[in-house]
């Protein structure tokens, strides 16, 4: 088979966990697709992210006509960390259990092999532009994210959860979820975006490059990669029933309209709190206080292009 783009030369990182389960072989099968495409494909796999973090870096440093991930949203934030401001264009082939920025992407999220059907045809036209969020912690530690950074609800559950030892898989997130509801209380906030300060009791708390977080959660559900902005998203003191009541309805994004949840748009955002963590792309990063700036056009992308979202009356630019 002949690529109907010219060959490029693609360097693609691969997650252990790709290999086996549900998703074993999928990196493989891609690299090999890709090579009798006629692509030159320098394909990583190593034991440890530290050593694939290593290598990737390395191989960026020729830039490549593309770096590919192959994993989760985990795998994302690594090449997004890799690739932001670099001008090599990232890649995603979907293989984990979130694949959120896929689907803020418009990339098929359950089935790799049309997520890889559209990375191939992606490659014949140049690569999207698309925006990135750089986190900056009180130890002037920096990181990107290119769909979400998380510091609530969702951030204390995944707090819970790495710690606990079992069960094994997703029911650990379960669990740890219900143990965390008998003790829910309003995190108290302190929010300054593009110069203007607030404070507020809250349940969740989110930053939002795209649309969702934990698998398809669409909590900034308004959210342009492209419109040189950041959605916050604030949902205000809630009792557990009322938060019960309200969170299901994240998963279709109509939370928005509940008069408890507010949507602030902004460039420069700093959020101070106390005992939370950030978590960027479903990745612990640090605790508050940390500082978080949109980089237009920071990364290039292979992907479809974006459909706008309709504007919301919930969508405002400062908070009210």
């Amino acid at each position: 088979m002949t690529p109907t783009c010219s060959p490029k030369r693609l360097v693609v990182a691969i997650n252990q966990s790709a290999r086996f389960g549900a998703n074993k072989g999928v990196g493989d099968t891609m690299v090999e697709r890709l090579r009798a495409l006629g692509h030159d494909v320098v394909d990583l796999v190593e034991p440890t992210y530290k050593e694939l973090i290593a290598s990737a870096t390395r191989e960026i440093a020729k830039k490549p006509d593309a770096l590919i991930v192959v994993g989760g949203d985990g795998m994302v934030n690594l090449g997004v960390n890799l690739v932001a401001g670099t001008g090599v264009p990232l890649g995603l082939i979907p293989a984990g259990t979130g694949n959120d920025m896929a689907r803020s992407l418009g990339i098929p999220h359950e089935d790799q092999t049309a997520a890889l059907d559209v990375l191939i045809e992606a490659l014949n036209h140049p690569a999207r532009v698309i925006d990135a969020g750089l986190v900056t912690d009180s130890a002037g530690e920096t990181r990107w994210f290119g769909c979400m950074l998380s510091a609530g609800f969702d951030s204390i559950v995944n707090e819970r959860a790495n710690r606990m030892q079992h069960p094994k898989g997703a029911s650990r997130y379960t669990i740890a979820m219900l143990l965390e509801l008998v003790t829910l209380k309003p995190i108290q906030y302190k929010i300054t975006h593009d110069g203007e300060t607030f404070e507020s009791g809250g349940m969740m708390m989110s930053v939002g490059n795209g649309i969702s977080l934990g698998g398809g959660m669409k909590v900034t559900p308004t959210a342009l990669l492209d419109d040189g902005l950041l959605d916050i998203l604030v949902v205000g003191p809630l009792t557990r029933i009322q938060f019960l009541r309200i969170f299901p309805k994240v998963f279709a994004g109509t939370h928005i309209e509940d008069p408890r949840v507010r949507i602030i748009k902004a460039k420069k955002i700093r959020i101070e709190a106390d005992g939370v963590v950030a978590y960027t792309d479903g990745e612990r990063f640090a605790g508050l206080p940390i500082d978080i700036e949109v980089k237009p056009g920071a990364l290039k992308v292979f992907a479809p292009p974006v459909v706008a979202a309709e504007p919301t009356a919930k969508t405002t630019a400062a908070a009210k």
